[in-house]
């Protein structure tokens, strides 16, 4: 049986979801205490209308980057005979995730929530659905990294599923949601989705593999694995809070104006990141992926790329829409819910790779 153990968590990520709910709070009191420098941070975008918003962008690429610096890229090469994982990773995100939100935000949003019991308006119904659809077609990419550092996934093979998903993405994000939303002669920016996966993945991936191809090169690879990278060992988490505080501040009038409808939007959110996670980790095992590769892809496809599902849904519907609202709410849910995917893919680690070796 395989001896290895789950990464053991330091007393800061061991208690991280209340540091998130924390920094939800405060971000949401920053936004209406200091709406004057809220607002200032907000408007720093890349160009003029990308929607990429430049204080968030660089506190990503602190997420990223110390990760990206311990990928071995010449490892990339063994994801082309381990297929099994990457296919099941492609299935969920682009077949099972976008057209069974779809049916969650028919369902509960427009039929239930409204039509049956009146909660919801249809015309803010037909809005939340959009942002519900933007959402789940838009599978994550950059936070995907966090989530693979906390279950001891294999970098490697989890850059290889990013990046074959910002690649699919480019062709299929906007054909799927102008299918999915029925909106005719609505075009996603395709210039919004370009910037972000610019921004997000192409920037902090290429200065990871420059520093880290220079570094070893120049002062060796004891040196850069047990020196350079242990500086950066906090970076990540407090990068991570830092950027729930400014979201949340960016939008904390909308939140606190429409807390029922945040309420009602992320039970459908709920269901389906809970339900692709399982059935993406349930198919790993059942095919016997190995579990570094079944635990990140669990989460790439549970989770959503939600920097560019918001800054898409602001595009098409504006920032106060219902359809921005419903991908804030996709944030919301996010952090915490993926903290806890995470913590069942470790403490089921053992039972995972008994099964997968009988």
């Amino acid at each position: 049986m395989n001896s290895v153990s789950p990464k053991r968590l330091d007393f800061f990520e061991r208690y991280l979801s209340l540091w998130v709910l924390a920094c939800m709070v405060a971000g949401v009191a920053l936004g209406r205490l200091l709406p004057g420098i809220t607002g200032t941070l907000s408007g720093w975008e890349f160009g003029t209308a990308s929607h990429v918003n430049i204080p968030i962008a660089v506190l990503i690429w602190l997420m990223i980057y110390p990760m990206m610096l311990k990928i071995d890229f010449g490892g990339l090469r063994g994801v082309v005979r381990r297929p099994k994982g990457l296919a099941i990773t492609l299935v969920v995100n682009w077949l099972v995730k976008p057209f069974g939100m779809a049916l969650l935000g028919w369902f509960f949003v427009r039929y239930l929530f409204g039509d049956v019991l009146g909660w919801i308006t249809p015309e803010a119904a037909r809005d939340y659905s959009a942002g519900l659809i933007i959402l789940a077609a838009a599978p994550c990419t950059a936070m995907v990294f966090v989530w693979s550092y906390l279950t001891d996934g294999d970098p490697a093979y989890t850059l290889a599923q990013v990046a074959i998903n910002d690649l699919i993405m480019l062709l299929l994000f906007a054909p799927i949601v102008m299918f999915l939303v029925g909106v005719s002669g609505v075009a996603v920016p395709r210039e919004v989705l370009f910037t972000s996966v610019v921004v997000f993945i192409v920037v902090p991936l290429a200065a990871g593999w420059a520093s880290r191809t220079a570094l070893i090169r120049t002062r060796g690879r004891e040196w850069f694995e047990t020196r350079f990278l242990a500086l950066f060992k906090p970076v990540t988490i407090f990068a991570l809070l830092a950027t729930l505080v400014l979201i949340f501040a960016f939008q904390a009038e909308n939140l606190q104006r429409n807390w029922v409808a945040v309420l009602l939007i992320a039970v459908p959110i709920l269901i389906q990141v809970y339900f692709n996670s399982g059935l993406t980790y349930l198919l790993m095992r059942a095919f016997r992926v190995p579990h570094n590769v079944a635990s990140p892809g669990a989460l790439i496809g549970a989770s959503n790329f939600f920097e560019l599902a918001v800054a898409v849904a602001i595009t098409l519907y504006g920032p106060t829409s219902g359809a921005a609202l419903a991908t804030i709410v996709g944030v919301l849910v996010e952090v915490p819910v993926m903290l806890s995917v995470c913590k069942v893919c470790n403490s089921t680690r053992g039972w995972y790779e008994r099964s997968a070796a009988s």
